[in-house]
């Protein structure tokens, strides 16, 4: 945890970005496999931990704008709990570390509900994303299931994200060691690859750093040689001379923040002549986008200047031709660049995505476009702020579905020489990823550094053999 102060002070931060009433902040519960104690590890919301740091489960807490004051609700452990679980850190002494004082049993919450309710305050609460929080929500507040999202409170979702957003030098310090971590990671698969070795036994090296370090996974690896598939989780394929592997994971820290880098090499020594080319023009939208990255430009012109540099790229590999801006704004990049280039990272892999990506990544003034084929996979456009953390994670990727579908309809011909294409259907996909913070005269990249470079790459895969 962070110190007692912190905690106070956020949560006086946010009181005062919200109006009036209360604000009834849920945590997470554990969340069986199979059945009910044999549960998937524990990961508490981020938002009570943003709040509260405390990593226990079945926790809700009442933060009372108009009284000042702030309550936890959750259960100590029963003497049978303790004969399974051995004595811990009581509730009491957990909520006194993030500056709480008053803690009552879970059963006291609708009590406390209902008597707001019957002094016509106003309850503010986020969207749920697990059912079982939805769930509570409805019959805390008798709310149909169906409408609960939809009560949520937009002032605090603002409030919440304004706050969250702009990272404290104690959060950018705990991402570093996240983003460190995630380097190694990266550096051992880059030593272990071989041909012939199953990808599954590479992701079980990967996952081993994350926790050798005290902490865990950020995200489900998406290791593999279908490096096209963009959230590619299957490792059953047996890795062979002349492909690619692509390696997007990322650690996460004990107090719960991500790091998210990505990484493409041979699974060979060295690339082929091809693979170096197309790699080059990732590489070359990489540096140009980071080197863009300050406070005041909207990430929106970042994620052009990366489809445009892509399409410069493209035209020297032969794929692409005709005028490289007016290329970019009939979306014919995004045969090769579906996604976006980047999103915010803290907390979350995907920062406060939960909340709702047109709050997180936009503005009343800069909505999100929900309907543009590559434009809707961006989550971040707004305008860039000091103390954001995020990711620039340009990608090529040749899906021989979608190149079959563009050229059968023969989609932008003035742009696109599907013959040439076609010789890319089986080359698979490239992804490199930073994670950076925006500082107030520019950026910096966090973590360790971590070879990107073909002959970086290619002089770690040669030591490995």
């Amino acid at each position: 945890m962070f110190t007692e102060q912190t905690y106070t002070t956020r949560r006086e931060t946010l009181s005062k970005q919200v109006s009036a009433g209360i604000i009834l902040l849920l945590g997470n519960s554990e969340s069986p496999i199979n059945f009910r104690d044999n549960a998937y590890p524990f990961r508490q919301d981020s938002t009570f931990l943003y709040y509260f740091g405390i990593q226990s489960s079945d926790l809700a807490a009442i933060i009372d704008i108009d009284k000042g004051h702030t309550t936890i609700f959750g259960d100590e452990l029963s003497m049978d709990a303790i004969v399974w679980m051995g004595r811990q850190e009581t509730l009491k002494e957990k909520a006194a570390k993030s500056g709480v004082v008053d803690t009552l049993p879970s059963n006291a919450l609708a009590q406390a509900i209902q008597a707001v309710q019957q002094q016509r305050r106003p309850i503010h609460f986020l969207p749920p994303y697990r059912a079982s929080n939805r769930i509570t929500l409805a019959q805390l507040l008798t709310i149909p299931l169906l409408d609960v999202a939809h009560a949520a409170s937009v002032q605090l979702i603002k409030a919440v994200v304004a706050q969250r957003s702009i990272k404290s030098v104690d959060e950018i310090a705990e991402i570093e060691k996240a983003v460190d971590t995630s380097v190694a990671m990266h550096l051992e698969a880059m030593r272990l690859a071989r041909p012939g070795m199953a990808e599954y036994q590479l992701a079980a090296a990967v996952n081993h750093i994350a926790q050798q370090t005290g902490g865990t996974l950020a995200y489900p690896t998406i290791l593999t040689v279908r490096g096209e598939i963009l959230h590619n989780h299957y490792h059953g394929n047996v890795m062979a001379e002349g492909q690619l592997l692509l390696n997007d994971s990322g650690a996460e820290t004990a107090m719960g923040y991500a790091g998210d880098l990505t990484r493409t090499f041979p699974v060979g020594k060295r690339f082929t002549m091809v693979q170096k080319e197309a790699y080059e023009v990732v590489l070359h939208a990489l540096q140009a986008a980071t080197e863009a990255l300050k406070p005041g430009t909207r990430y929106l012109d970042i994620h052009f200047l990366s489809c445009r540099m892509l399409v410069e790229g493209l035209k020297m590999l032969g794929l692409m031709h005709g005028d490289t801006d007016e290329a970019v704004a009939a979306g014919a990049h995004t045969l090769f660049f579906q996604c976006g280039t980047g999103h915010m990272i803290g907390l979350d892999v995907h920062d406060m995505e939960d909340l709702g990506e047109q709050y997180v990544g936009y503005t009343d003034t800069l909505p999100k476009d929900t309907t543009t084929f590559g434009l809707k996979s961006l989550r971040l456009g707004k305008a860039l702020q000091p103390g954001y953390v995020l990711t620039v994670e340009p990608g090529l990727y040749f899906i021989p579905e979608l190149i079959e579908q563009w050229k059968a309809a023969n989609k932008l011909p003035q742009f696109i020489h599907y013959d040439k294409v076609e010789a890319f259907k089986n080359f698979g996909g490239i992804r490199i990823e930073d994670n950076v913070v925006i500082t107030e005269t520019g950026h910096l990249i966090l973590g360790k550094p971590l070879a990107k470079t073909v002959s970086a790459i290619e002089s770690i895969r040669s030591e490995a053999f």
